[in-house]
């Protein structure tokens, strides 16, 4: 078999043969990752059967109940990429501060954040979780970072990527050459190269979101959302699905794989917070995929990868997939809509229409 497909390994040192001044450090962290991607793989396919499932009886820096699998994953990322020689500090979400590297181990020229465990509420409804990863350049290599190091916006993301944990275990990475997904061959334990140069479709009859937020969204999502349910009678003359897992890394799998539009647009709920997802190391990852397989990614008003971050856990709205919905949701921002007046947060001097991102 290995002689008839790419490894990971083998795809990575193809790629650094394009910069032979490259040091490899990128690969060697990238590898990491993958290795942190198994351990994690094997133990959420024994779940119960090893007592992982559950509640950790603890909460996050967000306030969000913590699983047991989420600690078990963020702890296999830091053991597995922290001795290497290749970061100098990480971010993740489950550490309330960044995670400064053990006195013994070098530090290196990357800076890595991730999301251990998303989708962990569909842990105990055996639904797929998956990981999610984004990897910077260190401004000063070798040494602690500081918590601003971390605070660069999409656009300087060296690689990103994600592992879906379904029924079967699918990595899938962007080191800015495309988008390249490897399936886990559980014989060989290597990731094996399925799909390569993958390409969002430019248009879809497919969108998720969290329809049960409906009554907070904003005019602009409130009228895209009833265009698409219109269907063939309504202004857009055709048929939409909706779709959502409550999983980003799967909803954003199924859209490289078969195109859509995702939502996760603000709401009046939180009126202070602009978003629900993490922008450093879930919207940055993902958006730098979308892009990279063609499509685009947005916080609804502006392109996501151009948001300079001001704090590590930091949240953003998201919309992401085929191009032209995404401009039609950000066109649809851009007008003015009359106002029902129970609903202040929408009108035209209210805290949505002023906000800048």
């Amino acid at each position: 078999m290995l002689t008839e497909h790419t490894t990971l390994v083998q795809f990575l040192i193809q790629e650094r043969r394009r910069h032979p001044e490259a040091s490899g450090d990128l690969n060697g962290l990238i590898l990491d990752v993958a290795l942190a991607c198994k351990a994690i793989s094997n133990r959420v396919a024994v779940g119960a059967l090893a007592g992982l499932l559950g509640s950790a009886d603890n909460t996050n820096v967000q306030g969000e109940v913590q699983q047991k699998l989420d600690l078990l994953a963020n702890d296999y990322f830091l053991r597995a990429t922290e001795f290497g020689g290749y970061a100098a500090g990480m971010v993740s979400e489950e550490l309330d501060e960044p995670y400064l590297l053990p006195a013994e181990h070098p530090r290196g020229k990357y800076l890595l954040l991730f999301d251990p465990l998303d989708g962990s509420s569909n842990i105990d409804v055996n639904v797929s979780v998956g990981s999610i990863f984004s990897i910077l350049r260190a401004p000063e290599p070798g040494v602690d970072p500081q918590p601003e190091d971390f605070l660069q916006p999409g656009t300087r993301q060296v690689c990103a990527g994600y592992a879906i944990y379904g029924p079967s275990t699918i990595l899938v990475l962007s080191v800015g050459t495309g988008v390249h997904a490897f399936t886990l061959d559980p014989n060989l334990g290597e990731f094996i190269l399925t799909r390569s140069t993958i390409r969002i479709p430019e248009h879809t009859t497919e969108f998720a979101i969290n329809a049960s937020n409906q009554r907070f969204w904003e005019p602009a999502v409130q009228r895209y959302v009833q265009e698409c349910l219109a269907g063939r009678s309504g202004p857009r003359q055709k048929d939409f699905n909706m779709r959502w897992v409550a999983s980003l890394v799967a909803e954003t799998h199924r859209i490289l794989t078969r195109g859509g539009v995702f939502l996760y647009p603000r709401d009046s709920r939180q009126p202070v917070r602009p978003g629900r997802l993490r922008l450093l190391y879930e919207a940055n990852p993902v958006a730098f995929l979308i892009e990279q397989a063609g499509g685009a990614a947005s916080t609804g008003r502006h392109r996501l990868l151009d948001v300079v971050p001001t704090d590590v856990h930091q949240r953003v709205s998201l919309v992401f997939g085929a191009r032209e919905e995404v401009e039609r949701i950000e066109q649809y921002h851009r007008q003015s809509y009359e106002t029902d007046p129970e609903l202040p947060l929408y009108g035209t001097r209210g805290l949505f229409r002023t906000a800048a991102v």
